[in-house]
């Protein structure tokens, strides 16, 4: 005859406080690293001329910054948690190259406030995907539909070069990323129970769930820096 162990309320408590910590923790590190980086780029003559001389760089970026993504999702299950670390940093460092080059076109005073509302919609929306009752589920599906329609317009427009219609394309991926951002945060929640699974589980979903918090924070950051940065 089994027994049932009934856990402590405050054991789940501490449990789910300390992969939350995880999770933030990672998405905070992962910003910080991908500043100083976009801050190194802004600031290195050197860099800016060799950027000048191989243009191709940014695409080799772009695809290479896809590459780890796809690779972490496909394959984390495959992947020690050392491994993923270091894929998570190495992302944060090669997308601070990319977000530096885009800073490269504005103005540093108005980077700043870019960045403050940035952090205070991202902040408003993972607090409402925290605390809300609702089931986001839906709201996941619509969402991730709706960023793969940013993205295939956005490649469109590589070759239309219409202005009003990158305008459009902007706006409805503010909505996108905002609400995946309350989307992410309610299934990172939820999924807290991997910290009673053993240090290597948790530490690897912590690690993806800071991934997908980091993505909206920076996707809506350079969307809103389109909209309110001043172009040097």
């Amino acid at each position: 005859m089994s027994t049932k162990i009934e856990i402590p309320q405050s054991a789940l408590a501490e449990a789910q406080r300390t992969y939350l910590a995880r999770v933030y923790g990672w998405m905070v590190g992962g910003l910080a690293l991908t500043g100083a980086v976009a801050a190194w780029v802004t600031q290195s003559y050197e860099f800016q001329q060799f950027l000048d001389l191989n243009g191709w760089l940014r695409i080799v970026l772009v695809f290479t910054t896809l590459g780890i993504v796809i690779a972490m999702s496909s394959a984390i299950n495959r992947m020690s948690s050392a491994v993923v670390s270091a894929s998570f940093l190495l992302y944060s460092a090669l997308s601070g190259l990319t977000v530096g080059i885009v800073l490269l076109n504005y103005t540093a005073e108005s980077v700043a406030p870019v960045f403050f509302i940035t952090a205070g919609t991202f902040g408003a929306m993972s607090l409402y995907g925290f605390t809300t009752k609702r089931d986001l589920t839906s709201w996941g599906s619509f969402f991730l539909m709706g960023l793969i329609g940013v993205i295939i317009a956005s490649v469109v427009n590589i070759f239309l070069q219409s202005s009003a219609f990158y305008f459009v394309i902007s706006c409805v991926g503010v909505l996108v990323f905002v609400g995946l951002t309350a989307y992410d945060t309610q299934k990172i929640k939820e999924n807290w129970e991997v910290e009673m699974m053993g240090t290597e589980i948790a530490r690897k979903s912590s690690i993806m769930g800071a991934l997908n918090l980091y993505l909206d924070f920076v996707n809506l950051f350079l969307i809103l820096l389109r909209f309110f940065g001043d172009r040097r």
